[in-house]
């Protein structure tokens, strides 16, 4: 087998051991890591012989080296799970080093920014894939199958409500800064909006009903669905029936009126979005224009308070 060699950036991240584990499932070698955070024992589970870097100008500097040096050690992949707003950055120092980029969702914050990553393919001859995973999961790729052989004029009616706790911290976060994250929209909805735009088409209306911080609901009229939506890190939000049994998120799917359930089946799908990557696949940068698009499109727009087609949890 020819063992990879690759690099990470945000170790000390949430997203950060799926990569890990992905990588040693595979068979291949993560040999340096970059986090300003030097919290990351969850290192020595995984790759206890990694190189560590908490400045990205060293990190950068090891990598040319090991390109340049040309002895068979330089980097293969780079895989980015740090900030947001990184993630851009983060990948042209990957492409630039003659490595390919794995990059987490969000790829980059606004549309304009993927043109730029697509010069710098072009520049490098290197790679951009793109973690995309839940188009990978079982249900997912069902309900497509199906919406696909349906007529093109049948049209869906979908409410999709998530609401996910957030403590104090949350506010202290990068996360909450929405020129670093994206804000909620891009936090915890560009999931879920990859994959409504993934299976029932492109965006074709937008309306925003409320917007704060830590809320925002609108409506989506996709080319074969009507989307009410509702995103929110409050706990107050919750359905009393959730917060009654203690439990601090919610997340509910239905298409004409029929929960969709896909709670189950997450456990591989990064070593699985790894092998597709390491075999030829894996998502690009074309994947990522409809809902980066669409993120951005939300997060710019005013709230039009509850008219037209509002979702229920606005009361």
């Amino acid at each position: 087998m020819n063992v990879k060699n690759f690099a990470l950036t945000g170790a000390a991240g949430y997203i950060a051991p799926r990569h890990f584990k992905a990588i040693k499932e595979t068979g291949n070698q993560l040999t340096a890591i970059l986090d300003k955070s030097d919290s990351v024992g969850i290192i020595d589970s995984y790759f206890p012989e990694a190189a560590f870097f908490t400045e990205s100008e060293r990190f950068d500097r090891h990598l040319y080296r090991r390109f340049m040096e040309d002895t068979g050690s330089k980097i293969d992949y780079v895989s980015i799970c740090s900030p947001n707003y990184l993630h851009d950055a983060h990948i042209r120092m990957a492409l630039r080093n003659g490595a390919h980029a794995i990059c987490e969702k969000p790829l980059v914050l606004n549309p304009w920014n993927l043109e730029g990553l697509e010069k710098i393919e072009q520049d490098t001859g290197n790679s951009i894939f793109h973690i995309l995973q839940l188009r990978l999961h079982p249900a997912v790729i069902e309900l497509k199958n199906h919406i696909d052989t349906q007529a093109d004029d049948k049209v869906h009616d979908i409410d999709l409500a998530y609401i996910t706790s957030r403590g104090l911290w949350y506010q202290y976060s990068w996360k909450a800064d929405m020129d670093k994250s994206g804000g909620i929209t891009t936090n915890i909805g560009s999931h879920f909006f990859d994959m409504l735009t993934y299976i029932f088409g492109e965006a074709q209306d937008i309306q925003i009903h409320y917007a704060t911080p830590i809320t925002v609901a609108g409506f989506l009229r996709l080319k074969k669905a009507r989307v009410r939506w509702f995103l929110s890190i409050d706990k107050t939000q919750l359905p009393k029936e959730i917060a009654e049994k203690g439990k601090t998120t919610y997340r509910s799917l239905t298409i004409d009126n029929k929960e969709f359930e896909f709670s189950e089946g997450f456990t591989d799908l990064h070593t699985l979005s790894y092998q597709n990557i390491l075999s030829g696949n894996g998502f690009r940068i074309c994947d990522a224009w409809q809902y980066v698009s669409l993120c951005h499109d939300i997060r710019s727009r005013k709230a039009e308070g509850k008219k037209g087609d509002y979702h229920p949890f606005l009361g």
